[in-house]
């Protein structure tokens, strides 16, 4: 990219463990872009709990204007302990910048792949590889009217037609670089919401003949992740049933600490960040396990910035990493995280000067 604007990214550290890992992800970030391979501009802004306590605020102006004009943002983790009496918390910074950047759609891949299949919890050898895309800025999280009384309290699920309109096309378009299936997952032998997405994602399918389409249940879902994963593709579902659904799937892969994701809207920057929380248990101890930020900058590359060569390199090492068993102790090893690391961004080197 030499000669050309350097792209903006917006780094969020955040809480506990977040700046840990996103110290290795950009760690190894500079080592796959040097001599010119890929030309950025970091910028590194406060958001969460720390922000919290400099500003007052999750999201200060300062940090979404940053994010605003980024062409990407790298998030680690958010929240803990510390701040669960504060008038407002980190999570409300991360609802809102999602709110602020237009980022409807949550993707997450669940692969189990060769190096991994050991620490995994499913024994059936077969491969697994499929996508969660998840509504993210609407459904009951976000619904109104919202009550908590001493008898009763009341939360709301709605949708309108656009938003599940636009999740849908995002989920077809996708299955369409995949395997090409989708499969709608909600509750719509109970649920009026679900009925309604239902109704939709039908309409919509039929623009896209050449993707198979099928519904299932929640708890169909739920059961079929563990005793048949092989045979999803995209899911496709709403926000809560998105939300549980794609922790379950995290977990089958042999842990959370391996699992990036991506949020991305229609127009501006798409956010990538790890799947799990700021773990304080561990903070400072120096072992949270580095790699799914790592694979975060990975999926970033590739998708952002068409980079599935720099981001291949990086695949490519983390497994030749786990495979010699240089892991964190969630992996059932006793590597730190400077450790597991510094392995990647040495066998990526080596493979580099091997070629």
């Amino acid at each position: 990219m030499q000669g050309k604007k350097k792209v903006q990214i917006t780094a969020l550290a955040g809480d506990y463990i977040g700046p840990e890992i996103m110290a290795a992800g950009l760690k190894v970030l500079e080592v796959v872009g040097e001599n010119g391979r890929f030309d950025y501009e970091l910028h590194e802004v406060p958001f969460g709990g720390a922000a919290i306590d400099q500003t007052g605020e999750p999201l200060p102006q300062e940090t979404l204007s940053a994010c605003q004009q980024s062409d990407a943002v790298l998030l680690a983790a958010i929240g803990g302990p510390k701040w669960d009496h504060a008038v407002k918390r980190p999570e409300a910074g991360l609802l809102e910048i999602r709110k602020k950047l237009n980022l409807f759609a949550n993707i997450r891949p669940t692969v189990i792949e060769e190096a991994m299949q050991q620490y995994s919890p499913l024994k059936n050898g077969k491969p697994v590889n499929f996508v969660i895309v998840r509504e993210l800025t609407s459904g009951i999280y976000f619904g109104t009217p919202r009550q908590l009384d001493e008898n009763y309290a009341l939360d709301t699920m709605r949708y309108t037609k656009e938003e599940v309109q636009r999740i849908t096309r995002s989920a077809f378009e996708l299955a369409r670089k995949r395997k090409k299936h989708v499969t709608l997952v909600d509750k719509a032998n109970v649920l009026a919401t679900s009925k309604f997405w239902r109704r939709i994602v039908a309409e919509i399918a039929l623009t896209y003949p050449d993707v198979a389409y099928d519904a299932c249940y929640v708890d169909a879902a739920s059961m079929k992740i563990i005793s048949a994963p092989q045979q999803f593709d995209v899911i496709l579902t709403e926000n809560l049933f998105g939300d549980i659904l794609s922790d379950e799937a995290a977990e089958i892969t042999g842990s959370l600490g391996t699992i990036p994701s991506m949020s991305l809207g229609s127009s501006g920057p798409a956010l990538y960040e790890p799947i799990h929380g700021s773990a304080p248990d561990i903070a400072g101890k120096g072992i949270a396990d580095p790699i799914s930020m790592i694979r975060s900058v990975a999926m970033m590359l590739a998708n952002s910035f068409d980079r599935a060569d720099l981001a291949a390199q990086i695949t490519t090492a983390i497994n030749a990493v786990i495979s010699k068993q240089i892991v964190t102790p969630d992996l059932g090893g006793n590597a730190s995280t400077t450790e597991v690391t510094d392995a990647i961004i040495t066998t990526i080197k080596e493979s580099r000067n091997s070629k």
